[in-house]
């Protein structure tokens, strides 16, 4: 069932099904327990990265730190969109009710979704994310909630991206939530958690 990702797949609400979306040197395994936490109830479809870097597992290559391999992010969100599209029938959950939650790697791949392909998430909340690249002008993404949670002190994603990042959005039409840090980096702090909990409660 739904062979091309290894993943883990968690049966639970139909309507509501979470696309975990690891960092880099993750695995499918990684946000699971996260996913139970922050939507009880909520089915899980976690797969991991097909590209290894150093052998860290990630969902698209990247030429440096901040420097990304845009063609094959393109690529390879095609892929992933194709593959969640099979998982939904295989699995028997409705794919209008699928959330992304991203971190780092999985939030820019995540954002890449929305904007090559909208409709694939009903919602995403990116955590740690950066801009991928410029979204097409015509990009519609009306009313689509979106979080973004950024760290003021990350050394992998200045401030002004993750600004610049909720504004494109915003400009889409997507209903953003900005959760910003002065204080914290890259890693993800309770603070973090509790709005992302928050905001999935509201969705429903």
């Amino acid at each position: 069932m739904s062979e091309g990702f290894n993943h883990v797949f968690e049966q639970g609400d139909p309507d509501r099904t979470l696309l975990l979306l690891h960092g880099t040197g993750g695995d499918e395994n990684d946000l699971v327990s996260l996913g139970r936490q922050l939507a009880p109830g909520a089915g899980i479809l976690s797969p991991r990265g097909k590209v290894l870097e150093n052998g860290m597992p990630r969902f698209f290559r990247r030429l440096a730190v901040g420097q990304l391999d845009i063609p094959d992010l393109l690529e390879r969100t095609d892929e992933l969109a194709d593959w969640v599209t099979t998982a939904a029938g295989d699995y028997g959950f409705d794919p209008a009710g699928l959330v992304g939650l991203g971190l780092s790697n999985g939030a820019n791949i995540a954002a890449s979704l929305l904007f090559r392909r909208p409709g694939t998430l009903a919602a995403a909340a990116l955590l740690r994310p950066m801009l991928p690249y410029p979204p097409p002008a015509e990009l519609d993404l009306r009313e689509t909630p979106v979080l973004v949670a950024s760290g003021g002190q990350d050394h992998y994603v200045p401030p002004d991206e993750s600004e610049e990042l909720v504004r494109v959005l915003e400009d889409r039409g997507a209903k953003v939530e900005f959760v910003f840090d002065p204080s914290v980096g890259h890693g993800l702090t309770q603070k973090d958690l509790l709005a992302t909990q928050r905001w999935i409660t509201s969705l429903t």
